[in-house]
Order: structure tokens, then C-alpha cells, then sequence
């Protein structure tokens, strides 16, 4: 996977400006973009998408060989939904984006088939894929979600176990569907797993994306969701609980290129122990063409102990005055010690009221899975953190 070709100006983050000058990249339209890895420069971790990840804790992942042969998995039956593995040729890998960053191309470079997720019929379905048995060995794969016109579902894609993972994961929602696709971390303590995350959505369709990281020692998800069609609506979900030494990354990219559609972006985490890391960045492009958007998004952190940190960045992009609304709002703190004295007050134990207020403060995401069972099977995984001191 070596090249010896000199890398352009536009592979090392630049763009050509008006009077002729190389300049950093600006906005995220602008990104290159390839599904060859030889395409892009070797990561120093300066670039604008990896300026505040832990490059070399997953080099070999960004650089190196990857197994591209299938993962082990195992699924649960639902009527309407058929899993199999589909060749690299197929006419849908693509479909819904292409890599802007070197571990993303690494793994399209590397993966021999493609696992896809078929999801038919207007009757609500669930089925979850979980991938286990991983193994320490650097890993590519690719995974393909296609929900057919008017359909309906609800798809889960667990990871558990040991890893060293760089995936992508395309979602396909046609016209006048409704799906939900949620991404759950559950890895081992050391775990590492790098995720990019495309979905294209039709017209007057619907997407439920949920990001949920609480296992792994790196866990970088990044969803990017293209509005392609008019009508299409987006809501982009994540919960996120980082422990001491945990690295957990968000980076998420709404394009709204169509009129009339709607995104909603809402990231909320926890952090707790020395070192404990989260990033999250969202960006929001409204094009041209998108009159009628109406976008907001905005992410939330709260700080539970002394020697972590929480990168918070919202970014906007318009470039058209004919939308309903757009907005955005980061912010990061400690317990609200008014709730704490509210609760103590009442004969509840500190320790106890610092649980339930983490508690209430995640559990408006978990409750938007749609999924009773996930949803309570999350709220003992999120107790279980709060146990960790």
C-alpha cells in the first residue's frame, strides 16, 4: 500500500485560493476526498481531522495492513430484513459517500466483501448484528444498511469484545422510508475503533442515527449524513460516558443539499477519571440549493471529576438566506450544585444524587432509541459506569 508519488497540495488539506496561494482547507466541503488510501499523506496528527485524536495510538489502523476478510458476526432474525455479504463491485458501495481522511480509505482499500443489511416492508422490524471475536490484528470492513422505499426498521450494530478496527458503514434510506440505525460501543477496556459513517437520504425519508460509545480505550464515530432528496430529515443522536485513560471521538457532518429538510443534532456525554478524553465536532453545511432548511444542532457535557477534558466544537455553514432557521450551542460543565443541594436536601446521599443526575441527564438520548429493551439494557450499562470511581 506504499506510493511513491509526491502527495498534492489538496491530499495535504489545502486548497488553492483565488490569487493562486495554497491555503488550509476552510470548510468541510472542501475536504478530498478518495477510496484509494494512497491517495492521502501519511498522518502526523496536524491535519485539521486529526489535530485532537491520539494518532499514534492506532497507526497501524491509518498506515498499515488491515484483514479485510469478513467479521465475525452474529444477527438476530426479523421478517423484512436479510443479512449477506455482497462484492466490492456491488453497485451500492459508494452510494452514500466516499473516505475524506486515511483510515477511512485504508479500510475501503482493504475489505474484501461488504456486509449488507437489506431492511423491506412498511411494518416496524428490529434486528441487531453484533461483531465479536475481532482479535487484536488490525481490521478493515465495510457495511451496507439499505432500507427500501417506504419501509421501516430498526437496525443495531454492536461491537463487543477485543478489537482493532477501521470500518465504514453506508446507510441507504429511500424514498418515504423511516429507519433507525444505532451504533453501540461495548468494547473491551483496549480496545480500538475507528468508524466513518455515510448515510444518503431520499425524498421525504427519515433517519434516526444513535452513536453510543462507552467501551474501548479509542473510539472515534464519525456520521455524515448527506440530505440529498427534498423533504429528507435527519436526527443525529449520541451518548457518550468516557472513564480515566478512554479516548471517545465524535465528528459529525450534516449536508443539507436539497429544499425543505430538516436535521436535528443532539450529542450529550459524561466524564469521570484521570485522563478521561471526549471530542466532538459538528459541522452543518446548508448548500445553495437547500431553501427551506431548518437545522439546529448542539452538544453537552458534563464533567464528573478533576483531570479530564471534553473538546467541544459547532461549526455553520450557509450559503443561502432562504432557510426557516439554523442554530447551534456547545457546552461543558460540572453538576448544577443547586440540583445536588435540591436533592440532598430531601435525605438522598451525595453519591446518590451525583448518579441520579448523570442519570437524568443521559437518559433523554436512551429514550430515544424506540427499542424497550436496548433502552433498558442501556440504562444498567450507564449505572455500571457511574459504579466505576
Amino acid at each position: 500500500m506504499t506510493s511513491t508519488a509526491m502527495p498534492t497540495a489538496e491530499q495535504h488539506g489545502l486548497v488553492a485560493h483565488s490569487d493562486g496561494a495554497f491555503v488550509p482547507v476552510q470548510t468541510r466541503s472542501e475536504r478530498f476526498r478518495s477510496v484509494n488510501v494512497e491517495d492521502f499523506a501519511p498522518v502526523n496528527g496536524r491535519e485539521h481531522e486529526w489535530k485532537l485524536s491520539p494518532v499514534a495510538a492506532f497507526a497501524d489502523l491509518t498506515g498499515g495492513e488491515l484483514d479485510g476478510a469478513r467479521l465475525p458476526i452474529e444477527t438476530t432474525d426479523a421478517p423484512g430484513v436479510d443479512v449477506s455479504w455482497i462484492a466490492r463491485d456491488d453497485a451500492r458501495i459508494g452510494a452514500a459517500g466516499t473516505p475524506e481522511e486515511r483510515a477511512s480509505a485504508n479500510a475501503w482499500t482493504s475489505f474484501d466483501e461488504a456486509l449488507l443489511i437489506s431492511v423491506t416492508g412498511e411494518d416496524e422490524k428490529v434486528v441487531a448484528v453484533t461483531r465479536s471475536g475481532l482479535g487484536n490484528a488490525p481490521r478493515g470492513a465495510h457495511t451496507v444498511i439499505e432500507i427500501a422505499p417506504n419501509s421501516r426498521g430498526l437496525v443495531v450494530l454492536r461491537g463487543i469484545g477485543d478489537a482493532r478496527l477501521s470500518e465504514n458503514v453506508e446507510i441507504l434510506v429511500g424514498d418515504g422510508a423511516s429507519l433507525t440505525v444505532v451504533s453501540l460501543q461495548e468494547w473491551n477496556d483496549d480496545a480500538v475503533h475507528l468508524s466513518s459513517q455515510f448515510a444518503r437520504l431520499g425524498r421525504d425519508s427519515f433517519l434516526k442515527h444513535i452513536v453510543v460509545s462507552l467501551g474501548g480505550k479509542v473510539v472515534r464515530v464519525n456520521p455524515s449524513t448527506h440530505l440529498a432528496e427534498q423533504g429528507a430529515d435527519i436526527e443525529s443522536l449520541g451518548l457518550y460516558f468516557a472513564d480515566a485513560g478512554q479516548h471517545l471521538e465524535q465528528q459529525v457532518y450534516v449536508h443539507h443539499d436539497a429544499p425543505h429538510t430538516k436535521s436535528r443534532v443532539t450529542y450529550k456525554g459524561a466524564l469521570q477519571g484521570a485522563g478521561a478524553r471526549t471530542v466532538w465536532i459538528g459541522d452543518v453545511l446548508i448548500g445553495n440549493a437547500a431553501t427551506g432548511t431548518d437545522s439546529y444542532e448542539q452538544n453537552r457535557n458534563l464533567v464528573l471529576t478533576d483531570g479530564t477534558r471534553a473538546d467541544s466544537v459547532p461549526n455553520l455553514e450557509i450559503e443561502t438566506g432562504d432557510i426557516e432557521g439554523a442554530g447551534h450551542a456547545s457546552a461543558t460543565g460540572r453538576f448544577d450544585d443547586e440540583q445536588l443541594f435540591y436533592l440532598m436536601a430531601r435525605g438522598i446521599s451525595e453519591d446518590e444524587a451525583r448518579r441520579l443526575v448523570v442519570r437524568g441527564f443521559l437518559t433523554e438520548i436512551v429514550q430515544k432509541i424506540g427499542s424497550p429493551e436496548l433502552e433498558a439494557r442501556l440504562l444498567v450499562a450507564i449505572e455500571a459506569e457511574l459504579q466505576v470511581s
